[in-house]
C-alpha cells in the first residue's frame, strides 16, 4: 500500500467513540456505536428509527463537563495524584498540573485511541454512565464517587 493509501486508512480509523459502552438513551438502553465512512456515531433507537449522532458531539459534551469539574482544582488534584503515585516531588506535581491544564490536547488523542476497553468496563461497573436524548444532547452524567451539586 502506498503512503496516500496508508494516510487514507489512518484517517478512516482515526476517530473512536470515547465513551463507547457508557452511553445510554432516556429509556436506560445502551446506545450502539457504528462507523460509517470513517466517522463514528452513537445510534439511538427512536421508536424504531435509528438516529445516528456523531460520537464526537456527545463525547465533547462529556469532556467539557469533566473539564469544568477540574478547573480551579488543578493544584490539589496534581498533589493528590503525585501522592497516589508515590512521587511527591515538585517536578512530578508540576508535570501533572500541566497535563490537567492541557486537557484539550488529551481529548484529541482520546478521539484517536479511545479509552481502553478494560477501563471502560471498569467505569461502567463503578456506575459511570452518560444519558443522551434522541438529538445527542447529554441529559445526565453519573460519576461514581462524585457528590452532586447538593452535596449528596
Amino acid at each position: 500500500m502506498d503512503i496516500v493509501g496508508l494516510k487514507f486508512l489512518e484517517d478512516i480509523l482515526a476517530q473512536r467513540a470515547v465513551f463507547e459502552g457508557l452511553v445510554f438513551d432516556e429509556d436506560s438502553s445502551p446506545v450502539a456505536v457504528v462507523n460509517i465512512g470513517g466517522e463514528t456515531f452513537y445510534v439511538v433507537d427512536d421508536a424504531g428509527f435509528r438516529r445516528h449522532i456523531p460520537s464526537q458531539d456527545v463525547d465533547r459534551q462529556v469532556w467539557s463537563y469533566m473539564q469544568s469539574k477540574i478547573e480551579g482544582h488543578e493544584g490539589i488534584l496534581s498533589e493528590q495524584t503525585a501522592k497516589m503515585l508515590g512521587q511527591e516531588d515538585i517536578f512530578t506535581v508540576a508535570m501533572i498540573q500541566n497535563q490537567l491544564k492541557n486537557t484539550d490536547k488529551q481529548f484529541d488523542t482520546l478521539l484517536k485511541s479511545g479509552i481502553p476497553e478494560d477501563s471502560r468496563v471498569y467505569l461502567g461497573m463503578m456506575g459511570f454512565r452518560v444519558v443522551i436524548d434522541i438529538h445527542g444532547e447529554v441529559l445526565e452524567i453519573n460519576q461514581p464517587g462524585i457528590a452532586d451539586e447538593g452535596g449528596e
